[in-house]
């Protein structure tokens, strides 16, 4: 009889300990996320430069992510046109990639001297979300018309 009182203490001290290696698992896996933008709404530009701060915050050693900026967007790294060079400078220290479209640069005629130089290009913005997202990669639309 005495053992049976002791079944649950000793199932609720399993469950903590599972629960707490998960938590573990969580903060050592490595959280890989894409995120599009293609908006020429600056304050859109904010909120995506915030969501990727918030990101930091929660996984500060464990997160890599990749900004494809595309369409009407592309201002937002273009040297003279952004209002955002210094944090994307600070990002872009800190690992997040900043990736140009091609296209939308030949569409938009802009040419890559013309980017902070933090930026990469890809091919094809759409391009590279859909690679990211084959490769594992999440998703997060953000500032997108």
């Amino acid at each position: 009889m005495r053992n049976n009182k002791l079944i649950p203490f000793f199932v609720l001290l399993l469950s903590l300990c599972f629960h707490q290696a998960i938590a573990q698992d969580s903060n050592r896996k490595i959280h890989k996320v894409v995120v599009q933008m293609n908006t020429a709404d600056t304050t859109a530009w904010s909120a995506t430069i915030g969501n990727i701060r918030n990101l930091q915050k929660i996984w500060p050693a464990n997160l890599q992510v990749e900004l494809v900026v595309h369409g009407k967007a592309l201002d937002f790294l273009v040297k003279d046109k952004t209002h955002l060079a210094n944090d994307i400078i600070a990002m872009s220290k800190e690992g997040v990639v900043f990736a140009a479209c091609e296209n939308s640069m030949r569409k938009h005629h802009i040419e890559k001297s013309q980017l902070l130089t933090q930026a990469i290009t890809v091919p094809s913005g759409v391009g590279e979300l859909v690679l990211k997202q084959e490769d594992g990669w999440s998703y997060l639309k953000s500032g997108v018309n």
